[in-house]
């Protein structure tokens, strides 16, 4: 059982055009590579054995450069996953009740279930409306992506804006967990001084291997510290499967890095809290596609060859099982 704490499924499919309930040979026909090869489709989660994922609502922001813009980009996104759902695709996982009956429903048809995560909280226009996203089914918000009106992120550092520390109230209120990945390490660091719910890092890796934080990219990425503080806080840290994330030597035109590297940052992150606080957050499509992740990793079943990678104890939790603790804490 494969969980994926990180997909931008509704995305490829409005922005992108993809239909994802096609075969993945058929979209890969269709779409060679406009914005990397594709990896994911609906029936490639099923028959890869991937039981549930994080989709996200994701509006970009040079797209959706305004608050108004992105909260109809993200309502549109969430009416896809709907449809998904009507149309038998995949099952929305809203509470606990849900998510293990459709654990139980997955054992036999295989369907795949949805959590909703906002990436980027710049749908929520302002922090009141955290419980209408809350009402829909969204169950975690990472403020950042870039630097939004809540708090510093990837490329554009900065702490909590007082809305940011406003929306963390609301999102405490409504019981939403946070996601850490993306923001500024300034913002991090308030953020651990405000917030008492549940936290994670659903596709970030460890900062040490990517040229420590004299590096731009690398602070879109977690410092050992972090690493620790949301160990102890009982979340989970994905590991996002982009070469450039890996392997900050990398870049697009050359090899696949190795899969052994997946293996060298899980390792890392384990020697400092242990295996139990790992998973995936592949973020395959986020971008990039097929040749932007590691060797051997060509769809969503190619997964299961990570826990090949791993002591023989670590294996289902970092494929799915740690993930599954995780929700069932607080969902």
């Amino acid at each position: 059982m494969i969980v994926d704490a990180h997909l931008d499924l509704a995305y490829g499919a409005l922005e992108l055009g993809r239909d994802l309930t096609l075969p993945l040979e058929e979209i890969r026909k269709r779409d060679p590579g406009t914005e990397g090869i594709p990896t994911v489709t609906l029936p490639a989660l099923q028959e890869g054995g991937v039981a549930l994922v994080f989709a996200t609502l994701f509006a970009l922001p040079g797209k959706f450069p305004d608050p108004e813009m992105a909260h109809r980009a993200a309502l549109a996104q969430l009416d896809v996953y709907r449809r998904w759902q009507d149309a038998g695709w995949v099952r929305l996982v809203t509470n606990q009740a849900e998510l293990e009956a459709h654990l139980k429903a997955w054992e036999s048809d295989r369907v795949t279930g949805l959590v909703l995560l906002m990436e980027g909280a710049e749908p929520v226009r302002e922090p009141g409306e955290v419980s209408f996203w809350a009402e829909q089914g969204v169950r975690l918000i990472g403020p950042s992506w870039n630097r939004t009106r809540y708090a510093g992120g990837t490329r554009e550092p900065g702490g909590l804006t007082e809305l940011g520390r406003e929306l963390l109230a609301a999102m405490q209120e409504h019981r939403l967990a946070l996601d850490l990945s993306h923001m500024d390490e300034q913002a991090v660091v308030e953020a651990f001084e405000l917030w008492r719910g549940p936290l994670c890092a659903t596709h970030s890796n460890a900062r040490a291997l990517l040229g420590g934080s004299e590096r731009p990219l690398a602070n879109r990425h977690l410092g050992d510290e972090t690493i620790r503080t949301i160990a102890l806080r009982g979340g989970i840290v994905g590991v996002v499967l982009y070469n450039l994330f890996l392997d900050p030597a990398w870049s697009r035109g050359m090899a696949r890095v190795p899969l052994s590297v997946v293996q060298t940052h899980l390792e890392h992150n384990a020697g400092l809290v242990g295996w139990e606080h790992l998973g995936i957050g592949s973020d395959f499509d986020g971008g990039f596609g097929k040749d932007e992740n590691p060797e051997g990793l060509d769809q969503p079943g190619d997964l299961a060859k990570i826990g090949d990678l791993l002591p023989e104890g670590a294996r289902a939790g970092v494929l799915g099982k740690n993930w599954l603790r995780w929700l069932r804490s607080w969902l």
